[in-house]
């Protein structure tokens, strides 16, 4: 086998076993947030649990916050939201895209519930959770990116709008807190709070089309 061919299979060999490494901490953390809460959650017991060494944990992951954090990530971003994703940017109508924006939202805000309330019932504390949910919302905030460009593209929105503006609209409009106020604070279900979200996003970020069509039309004229 060429020296080359052999680096590169050691090289996938070491990233599987990266992977399947965070895969095993990640649910031995799950395991014991679940039988023993926050507080028995500690380095030592999820090694344990894994079966890797303590160094190995603070290696992969840094701290407890780290593993939590990578928790919610394999929660919310997993392959049911990558394939959410490409599906969406996969459409060429830019309303349908929002529309899409929408459910992703819902889809992004109704995993994390469920993982934030494990986090609580296991007793993470307040400012803990504070920061993992700030960490989520940023991390959001730079996955939008590719939708505003993609709508940018269409040159159908806003034309007051700076693109800073609209990726900013986006984000706040499909952010955690207005989520929290319509479904858990007032008691929408999901489906209601995706059906007004798509409507405002449409509303908010979109020319109308009729005006589009009026506009084009006159250029096409002079």
């Amino acid at each position: 086998m060429p020296k080359s061919a052999k680096r590169g299979y050691k090289s996938l060999t070491r990233q599987r076993q990266a992977h399947e490494t965070r895969r095993r901490i990640v649910e031995a953390t799950r395991q014991l947030l679940e039988a023993e809460g926050y507080a028995g959650m500690t380095i030592e017991a999820v090694a344990q649990q894994a079966e890797v060494s303590v160094q190995t944990v603070y290696a992969v992951f840094g701290s407890k916050t780290g593993i939590l954090a990578e928790l919610l990530n394999q929660t919310t971003f997993g392959p049911d939201y990558e394939d959410t994703v490409r599906e969406i940017l996969e459409e060429r109508d830019p309303e349908m895209r929002l529309r899409g924006a929408a459910r992703i939202a819902r889809q992004i805000h109704d995993a994390q519930r469920t993982g934030f309330d494990l986090l609580r019932g296991a007793g993470v504390v307040a400012p803990e959770l504070a920061r993992l949910e700030e960490e989520r919302e940023s991390i959001r905030y730079e996955r939008q990116e590719q939708m505003v460009v993609s709508l940018r593209g269409t040159k159908r929105l806003r034309p007051e709008l700076s693109y800073r503006n609209a990726r900013d609209i986006l984000w706040t409009l499909t952010g955690s807190d207005v989520y929290r106020l319509l479904v858990r604070e007032r008691g929408w279900s999901s489906q209601k709070y995706q059906d007004w979200l798509a409507d405002t996003l449409v509303r908010s970020l979109l020319r109308d089309k009729l005006l589009q069509s009026k506009r084009s039309s006159a250029s096409t004229h002079e």
